[in-house]
């Protein structure tokens, strides 16, 4: 089997985890799903907590980029990550996830529990400290990603049929049924 790498990003609420767990699975390849949440769990803090730690300290979200990139360059895998397009740059498919903010707000509550006025709220300022923080160290505007292959809105179809569409655009992907 020749190595295959599909970079999936997309903002939180769109489906990046679930969908790049599930094309994984159906290829047979790993997974490269390191995340502030891991980082989080690492270092015994809360996910809240980490995300401050990184607006004030840049070597956080350098040290997460570079450790997502390095084990992705190591095997075949799917790399989920907000910047994951952006940053392997050999992946043979990029694909981006969307979906409305009120969408994924539903969904981060129907995850993580709260209320839906505030999850969205949240869910909006997630996007602009994003944002505003990829801007200033790397220079990339995460709502500029025409040159991916793939753009996918994840509120019309599951998680599976993102994968089927997924992997019929991989014409000799691993697992694909023909």
């Amino acid at each position: 089997m020749n190595e295959v790498r599909i970079a999936i990003s997309g903002k939180s609420g769109c489906g990046n985890t679930t969908v790049s767990r599930l094309l994984a699975d159906r290829l047979g390849i790993a997974l490269i799903n390191y995340t502030f949440h891991t980082m989080a769990d690492e270092q015994g803090i809360t996910f809240d907590e980490m995300c401050r730690r990184a607006e004030s300290d840049d070597t956080w979200d350098q040290y997460l980029d570079m450790e997502q990139i390095r084990r992705a360059r190591e095997q075949s895998c799917v790399l989920g990550s907000r910047l994951a397009i952006w940053f392997l740059e050999e992946a043979d498919l990029k694909v981006v996830l969307t979906a409305p903010p009120e969408v994924r707000a539903q969904r981060i509550q129907q995850r993580e529990g709260g209320d839906l006025a505030s999850v969205l709220a949240a869910t909006n300022e997630r996007d602009r400290r994003d944002h505003a923080r990829y801007l200033r160290l790397y220079n990339i505007d995460i709502e500029s990603y025409e040159f991916v292959d793939l753009i996918i809105d994840t509120q019309q179809y599951t998680p599976e049929e993102i994968v089927d569409v997924i992997v019929r655009t991989l014409p000799e992907a691993p697992g694909r049924a023909e």
